[in-house]
This record gives structure tokens, sequence and C-alpha cells, in this order.
């Protein structure tokens, strides 16, 4: 794929460029919670504005339906963004609309516009084919030049994604470079012991990069909810854990695949469980126990892993020289249940590994327990496009930028 650099060095002063962000951030009352994705595209848009480009930057936020609504706004996203640029971002209330184009035909010269959350038009997700072209030549015509660089996004087949860059001359931003350059080097000449930790609520979202990794991996970490399902799978009583029975087969299929290869395969010794879901708004006293992963009342709920758990967990990252890390461990908004997901991180930072943590609920986990962002090797934004970039899927926004 053609690079940022590239199109600079064709130059781009007084051209207006498109940029596909993510700023699609976490929001609690109308306030930005973690701008992690935000900063993820400051040095795409900071070489935009200093080669004198008039930049448009679009992006999501949630999941609206198709039409607009205020609790999915990006207008505070477009304020911070203009904090962290030290410059002023103007901001349209529409995507394709007379404010995008009032918004776009104000710019100057190294000028910043942010537009309207793109959901909130049916055609950025539509599954019809016109539909979603038709919307794409509508985004084209405030554009001259596209560069991708929601890295988030770029698993799935949406208009801005996958139709417009196939319209305009197209390049993949700073962020876009970097994380394919990581998820490269956890796919090809990996650096051996090769460490995975898997976490998170369900198996089923992290099936396909189990199949993958099993051919791949030396050693895999399994903790969080999903973790309940591999425990019922071999008998062991999991009481009102998170379970998906369905996967059962499955999850059985894998452990036996992972003995055949000699891919250490760790499941939880210990928990900690409660009767109770804790209070994650008060964050009251959640008083949990801990019990051998064997051992779980019925009455009771595994949400996280135990101290000895921790320690085995530890042990088997401290010398691996490559690790992949999706998930957190247990239910680390709560502070009572914060420590598997910490020792874990901590693990990271204490070793000299290269490390990826893999977006999502693990980087929000990463920045939430307050670890330095510079101690792993990478921390991706987009948790979903990195686990479909290891499963070997061809990500759409990416064949689009590769045409």
């Amino acid at each position: 794929m053609k690079t940022i650099d590239e199109l600079l060095a064709q130059g781009v002063e007084d051209k207006r460029v498109f940029v596909r962000a993510d700023l699609n951030v976490p929001m609690e009352n109308g306030a930005i919670t973690d701008d992690g994705r935000i900063r993820a595209v400051l040095p795409t848009v900071k070489a935009l504005i200093e080669a004198g480009a008039k930049v448009v930057v679009a992006s999501h936020l949630g999941r609206p339906k198709g039409a607009p609504d205020p609790a999915f706004t990006l207008r505070f996203a477009a304020s911070r963004l203009g904090e962290l640029l030290g410059a002023p971002v103007s901001f349209a209330g529409d995507t394709i609309g007379s404010e995008a184009h009032a918004a776009v035909a104000g710019l100057g010269r190294g000028q910043v516009a942010v537009l309207e959350n793109l959901r909130f038009n049916p055609g950025e997700t539509s599954k019809d084919d016109a539909e979603r072209a038709e919307f794409a030549a509508r985004l084209a015509a405030l554009a001259d030049v596209y560069v991708g660089d929601g890295f988030g996004a770029v698993h799935r087949a949406h208009a801005s994604v996958h139709d417009l860059p196939r319209l305009l001359p197209s390049y993949a931003g700073y962020l876009i470079t970097t994380e394919v350059g990581v998820l490269k080097r956890l796919t090809e000449d990996v650096k051996r012991p090769y460490a995975v930790v898997l976490g998170g609520a369900k198996v089923s979202d992290k099936l396909g990069v189990i199949d993958q990794l099993l051919d791949r991996a030396d050693r895999i970490l399994v903790g969080g909810g999903m973790a309940y399902t591999f425990l019922k799978a071999q008998g062991h009583e999991v009481g009102i854990s998170l379970l998906q029975e369905d996967q059962i087969p499955t999850v059985l299929e894998y452990l036996e695949r992972a003995k055949e290869r000699g891919v250490e395969f760790l499941l939880p010794v210990d928990v900690l469980v409660s009767a109770d879901f804790p209070d994650l708004k008060t964050k009251a006293p959640a008083n949990p126990t801990t019990v051998a992963a064997d051992a779980i009342p019925a009455d009771q709920e595994g949400l996280d892993i135990g101290p000895e758990t921790r320690k085995l967990y530890a042990s088997k990252l401290a010398d691996a020289a490559t690790v992949f890390w999706n998930g957190p461990m247990g239910v680390f908004e709560h502070p009572d249940y914060a420590e598997g997901t910490k020792a874990v991180a901590q693990a990271l930072t204490d070793s000299s590994a290269f490390s990826v943590v893999g977006g999502g609920d693990s980087a929000a986990a990463v920045r939430t327990l307050g670890f330095d962002e510079s101690a792993f090797g990478h921390i991706s934004t987009g948790g979903g496009a990195s686990l479909e970039y290891l499963e070997g899927k061809t990500l759409p926004g990416l064949a689009a930028l590769e045409d």
C-alpha cells in the first residue's frame, strides 16, 4: 500500500485531504474517559497540517441507528483533537450536508475540520452496495485525497473504509502503517518463546484467533470470562460464571490440538468468586472469596484470576521474547477484581519481550490501572481488527488501500 510519506513527498499544499480516523472514544456523561484513539491519529494530522493540507477528519462513534443521535456526537472528540493539536478545529454538524461543505470550504492552509459521526448516515454501514457507494461518492466530493488511519475500523466493509478509498488517490496514515508492521512481527519471523494471553467475556470472540495461534504460539494463557467455558469443558463446576456451553466441543478440540502440537495451554488454577456482580459505578467493596478453579461453588461467579494464577502467568511471561495480549483477566473496572489484569500488565512491563496489547478493553485497562504506555512494545487501537488480522482474514479497509 502507498503510505503518507509518499503523499507528502508529492506535496499536499492546499489539497483537501480526507483522513478516516478512529475517534471512537469511550464517553461518560458527555466526557471522554480515554482519549488514546484521538492521540493515535495526531502524527498523521500534524504531518498534513505542517505540509499545508486542508484536513478533513471523519470517524464513527458508537452504534447509532443510521440517524443523528446526540448521545453519539463527535463534537467532544473534535474539541479534544483541537486541544491536543493546540490549534482550532472546526466542527461540521453533519457528514455530507450543508454544514460539512461549508466547513470544508472554509478551511485554510494547515487547518482542520471534523465531520459529524459517519454512522448518522445509513449509507456508511449499509449492506447494500449501491447505497454504500452513493454515500462514499458524496464523501469523495469533500476531498482530493484519502488517507486511511482508522485502524480500529479496517475490518469493516463500510463506505468510508472500503468504498471511499477506491474513489480518491489513497494512502495509509502513520497509525495504520505502524499497526500493520507490528502485526507482521506477530505472524512472520516471530521471536520465541511466543506467549499469548487471552481474556475477555466470550470465548466465541476468540475462537478464530486461537485456531490460528495453535500453529504459531508456544504458550497460550487464558483468563477472563472465557476461561470458564474451558474449565467446564474439563468437567469442572463453574457456578454462575460466564459460560458458552455451545462452544464446549470446539474448546475440547482446541485443548486436544494444543496437546498434540506441544503448545502450553494454561487455564486458571484459582479464581476470585462472589454471588453478586460488583457495582462498577460506586466501586463499593465486593469482598470476594478465592477458591481453586476446580472448586467454584454452584451459587458463585468467577470474576478474576486468583493469586496463584497471577504468579503462574507472570512466570510464563517472564522469559518470553514475544507476547500478544488481548482481553482482561477479570472485571478490572472494580478494584477488587483488577489484580489479575494488573498482574499481566506488570509482567509485561517487567519483561524484555516485544509486547503487544491488542486494543479494546486491554488498552483501556492499561490506562485505567495507571501503567506507563511506553513500557509496552505497542498498544493497538483496534481490538477486533488486530484479532481478525491474526486470524488471517482479509481486512476490507487494508485491501482497499492496497488496490
